[in-house]
């Protein structure tokens, strides 16, 4: 299981608000079938494999584009363990469990 961090920043928009550039990316998302949570502060993600990852990072990309914006900056963190299957879930839990 592949897990990753996005944040997509808009560039020159009119607003200090993000919120709404967010709903899309997420809308488009929701298209791709991949597996997300919404923070505060970006993205996470869960893949299967690369290009599951990829072709959805370009969908939420693109779809900021496609609401107008000139400039986007996205930033993306890839966690990719290949030696046993961890959620995001998973990985929480083990450092909720060593806080105990």
């Amino acid at each position: 299981m592949i897990s990753a961090e996005l944040t997509i920043i808009p560039i020159g928009t009119s607003e200090t608000s993000l919120s709404k550039y967010v709903a899309v990316a997420i809308a488009a998302l929701d298209k791709t079938g991949i597996e997300y949570k919404l923070s505060g502060m970006g993205t996470l993600l869960e893949a299967e494999n690369l290009d599951e990852l990829f072709e959805a990072l370009k969908v939420a990309h693109e779809a900021v584009f496609r609401d107008g914006v000139n400039r986007v900056v996205t930033s993306v963190k890839i966690d990719d363990r290949r030696d046993r299957e961890k959620t995001m879930d998973d990985k929480v839990r083990s450092v909720n469990e060593k806080l105990k």
